[in-house]
């Protein structure tokens, strides 16, 4: 275990050379990867750090994503845009992701779990494009202080009952105060509806590499976390969880209603995670074996598609200078090959064959219907408009009267075409091997 921190370590001193950071995190993932690990508990222990399934598959997106944000950001590098910096941020984000999905203590997962957001807070303020990036810095920073301090008194708490912070030792302890101080902080992270508005905001602000990590990981670590500690709430979740259901179901669907007169590409795609992320905590709080899986295979499968479709909206961007739909209209006839990828990845969005996201969804409606039948029109409208607001981006940004101007535009080049295969390939082909997530 040991091994993998110390070689993020080495990846402090090669922070001024780009590609041999690339090259790293590529032996990284390899060795990562590669681990043998046993599906039933933690293994390959050191101290307060081990890996299970669920840590594998974390850490896995996480690396993955993180090389597909550098091979992404170039532009910031080749300008050198303070690309030092940003190197050395990025190095100290995976360092940070890692000893999170790597802790077997509660209170070192809390501490890394808090310390992940600073890399994406730096990102956004320092790298973003409007002024209103400093708001969005504040929002996505108080949304999480506001729910995570009542963590630290529940995790406080936790060790005076057990003597320990150890994820092994613990058991129900059914106390409702403990409920919600646990449960909080991860359904802010998810977002769930009602506490998502520092989403869509530190999206639109941040430069693509923060949207990237933020609908890639950083959305998947509330529902990690909900994992861990259900251990602790089972019994009470058991008869409170109609609470978030509904509330994550019903916000699902009007912010499907939502995604529809959205004029903003990338607020259109950060709205279209939260609704997603409805569905994860939808078949995490029915507490049954498909809604855990379920939401595990979305979360991979969502952490792929929508950042390779935020890096899709950025190459609009890089050109156009605009990610208004009324603006980028008409594209096939200037990108042609970027119309299969918008294809692909949309098609992939609204979980069409062959992507993870179909199976995802398709054991989350299971699970969430076999809770409760009242959930089926519900599940049909998120369904339904999840479809209609992908058809809706394709149809509106690939067809229709060119703008005039738009003539003279250099063309996608093999790295960009390089960095969407790599976000699609992982999300359509791992379908032929879901016996893997089948714990």
């Amino acid at each position: 275990m040991l091994k993998y921190l110390f070689f993020c370590l080495f990846l402090f001193f090669l922070k001024n050379n780009f590609w041999m950071v690339m090259y790293a995190m590529m032996i990284l993932f390899i060795l990562i990867v590669s681990i043998d690990i046993n599906i039933f508990m933690f293994s390959n222990l050191v101290g307060w750090m081990g890996i299970d399934f669920v840590s594998l598959l974390m850490v896995s997106l996480s690396v993955w994503i993180c090389f597909l944000m550098m091979l992404s950001s170039f532009n910031i590098l080749s300008n050198n845009i303070f690309g030092s910096l940003f190197l050395l941020n990025m190095v100290f984000m995976i360092f940070m992701l890692l000893l999170t999905f790597f802790s077997m203590d509660l209170f070192m997962f809390y501490f890394f779990f808090e310390g992940s957001i600073l890399p994406v807070l730096f990102l956004v303020i320092g790298w973003g494009y409007q002024p209103e990036r400093i708001q969005a810095g504040i929002y996505l920073i108080f949304y999480t202080l506001f729910a995570s301090l009542p963590l630290l008194m529940g995790i406080f708490y936790l060790y005076k009952l057990f003597l320990s912070m150890d994820f092994f030792f613990f058991i129900d302890c059914n106390n409702m105060i403990m409920y919600f101080l646990m449960i909080m902080a991860f359904l802010v992270k998810m977002p769930m509806y009602f506490v998502h508005l520092w989403l869509p905001k530190a999206h639109v602000e941040g430069p693509v590499s923060s949207s990237m990590i933020l609908a890639g990981v950083m959305l998947k670590l509330g529902g990690y976390g909900l994992i861990r500690v259900l251990k602790l709430i089972m019994l009470i979740s058991s008869k409170l969880s109609i609470f978030w259901v509904s509330i994550s179901l019903m916000g699902g669907a009007w912010i499907s209603f939502m995604c529809l007169h959205q004029m903003d590409l990338k607020l259109l795609i950060a709205y279209s995670s939260v609704v997603h992320m409805s569905l994860v905590i939808g078949g995490l709080m029915s507490m049954n074996y498909l809604g855990v899986i379920g939401s595990l295979i979305l979360m991979v499968g969502h952490g792929l598609c929508s950042s390779g479709l935020f890096v899709l909206i950025n190459l609009m961007y890089e050109r156009v200078g605009s990610r208004s739909i009324l603006i980028n209209k008409g594209l096939i006839n200037l990108f042609p090959i970027l119309t299969l990828w918008w294809f692909l990845l949309l098609s992939s969005n609204m979980a069409a064959p062959p992507s993870l996201n179909l199976f995802g969804e398709i054991s989350l409606l299971v699970s969430i219907i076999s809770w409760s039948k009242m959930n089926l029109l519900i599940l049909m409208i998120i369904s339904f408009f999840s479809a209609s607001y992908s058809i809706y981006v394709f149809v509106a940004s690939q067809h229709g009267n060119l703008l005039k101007g738009l003539n003279f535009i250099k063309m996608i080049n093999f790295r960009e075409i390089l960095i969407l295969f790599l976000h699609w390939v992982p999300l359509n082909i791992l379908i032929l091997k879901m016996d893997y997530f089948l714990i």
